[in-house]
């Protein structure tokens, strides 16, 4: 798809505050409300807008232990990739799961209440599960940025 200026200026606004009326994000791009309406509906059905979500501070919901966890596998073979892509797709924990080149496979962010649940959560998925190699877990000690917005240039 190809994105023009007024798309890119859209995208940024909506990035910013996914809330915002077709109104106000056309009065900001300087476009009518409705021709604006009709772009932020074609990025979206494009899969340009992935999604629209609300971003929760995981510490206001007794979330508060960040971590990182790198992963390395024993088989790279696709269906034990697979089987290990679908396990971290279903961990709700899991806030992303990264699959990388280089020295481990998979990089994890995962959001925790404490120790305990994440030892439950190793458990399960890294030492009960033959096809992990090893894993490190990184503790955040603090998120000094934190975003997926995505650089748009005008």
């Amino acid at each position: 798809m190809e994105l023009d200026d007024f798309d890119l200026q859209i995208l940024q606004s909506l990035q910013e505050d996914n809330q915002r009326t077709s109104q106000d994000v056309a009065q900001r791009v300087n476009l009518s409300p409705v021709s604006c309406l009709r772009r932020m509906k074609r990025l979206r059905e494009a899969k340009v807008v992935t999604a629209d979500v609300s971003v929760v501070d995981p510490a206001a919901v007794g979330r508060g232990i960040m971590m990182v966890v790198l992963v390395s596998l024993e088989s790279e073979r696709a269906d034990k990739l697979d089987l290990f892509k679908r396990a971290m797709q279903g961990a709700p924990e899991i806030m992303q799961c990264l699959s990388v080149t280089g020295e481990v496979d998979f990089v994890l962010t995962l959001t925790m209440a404490d120790m305990a649940e994440y030892e439950v959560f190793a458990q399960r998925h890294f030492w009960g599960n033959p096809n992990v190699k090893r894993f490190s877990t990184l503790v955040v000690m603090n998120r000094v940025k934190n975003g997926l917005t995505v650089p748009v240039s005008v």
